[in-house]
């Protein structure tokens, strides 16, 4: 997978990863990978329903040693 930017939201509370992947999406292209690490249990339910409503598209999630990791696609 070809990351644009990765974004570091570890130890981060709700809402502040979204705030900061907002932010992040701004500065990519249309079809460019950014890549979010967070810890906040909140993230994959918010991330997964911030992608959907701002028209992005959410390709892969996982958790490694309780770090949820995202790859999200922005979109046009």
């Amino acid at each position: 997978m070809n990351v644009a930017k990765t974004l570091d939201a570890t130890g981060l509370a709700c809402p502040m990863p979204i705030v900061k992947t907002k932010k992040a999406m701004k500065e990519l292209e249309a079809g460019e990978i950014l890549e979010i690490h967070a810890t906040d249990q909140g993230a994959k339910s918010d991330l997964t329903a911030w992608a959907k409503s701002g028209g992005h598209e959410l390709l892969q999630n996982e958790e490694d040693n309780g770090v949820f990791k995202f790859w999200i696609k922005k979109g046009e």
